[in-house]
């Protein structure tokens, strides 16, 4: 069964950094896009950044410039590196992949998610 499991949330003041990490196990094949999606209180989730097997990325226009997402291949790992943090980055952020294990095809997963709050 294919996991994901997200680590290093938490409590920060405007304009610090935390780094995400999200690690999949499982009988794992391939792993295509690999990516971070946040969802603030009373709101929808929404992408933050993605990344795929070649390293092509994708950032939301909010955090451009301030996070980065990085990811070993060789590892089914994903980072999400936060610089110059906002109150309004505040949210719990998911890690997502999609994944064909050994005995399913290419579908997506989720983490249980990691909650970041902003605030001084």
């Amino acid at each position: 069964q294919v996991q994901l499991v997200e680590s290093g949330g938490g409590l920060v003041q405007p304009g610090g950094s935390l780094r995400l990490s999200c690690a999949a196990s499982g009988g794992i094949f391939s792993i295509n896009i690999m990516g971070w999606y946040r969802q603030a209180p009373g709101k929808q989730r929404e992408l933050v950044a993605v990344i795929t097997g070649g390293g092509t990325t994708n950032y939301a226009d909010s955090v451009k410039g301030r996070f980065t997402i990085t990811r070993d291949n060789a590892k089914n790992t994903v980072n999400l590196q936060m610089n110059s943090l906002k109150t309004e980055d505040t949210a719990v952020y998911y890690c997502n992949a999609d994944v064909e294990s050994f005995v399913t095809r290419q579908r997506s997963y989720w983490g249980q998610g990691t909650r970041v709050t902003v605030s001084s």
